[in-house]
């Protein structure tokens, strides 16, 4: 395989994920979004790093306080290049306004490797 046509393969790879992720996290489906994980996985966040399927369920869990299904969302940027995926976006919520958002997603074979966010919470 050409490195153009790896190139085009790993996008759309990383795209499909991406889609599944982000259908998953607005909809809270824990046990979905786990799906994009495994136990090597690492997510990390400016409290520090999360490891591990059980400690980014916790993660998972808690976010889905903070933006429960159905809050306002708006996707600002959406970048796919290769295996890399990186998003900024914004919520409100009942719980939280979130003016700025940002995730990096980093994928290895078909998973989610290395997930780095960061967001500005304002608690209501």
């Amino acid at each position: 395989m050409k490195n153009q046509d790896l190139m085009a393969s790993n996008e759309s790879l990383t795209r499909k994920i991406l889609n599944h992720h982000l259908t998953a996290f607005g909809g809270n489906d824990l046990d979905a979004i786990m799906h994009d994980y495994t136990e090597e996985s690492e997510v990390l966040t400016p409290e520090g790093s999360i490891k591990g399927l059980a400690a980014i369920r916790k993660f998972f869990a808690t976010y889905f306080v903070t933006i429960p299904t159905g809050s306002a969302f708006e996707m600002r940027q959406l970048m796919v290049t290769g295996s890399t995926a990186y998003i900024v976006w914004a919520s409100d919520s009942q719980v939280a306004s979130i003016p700025l958002g940002t995730d990096t997603f980093f994928l290895q074979d078909g998973k989610i490797r290395l997930h780095t966010v960061a967001a500005h919470i304002l608690p209501k």
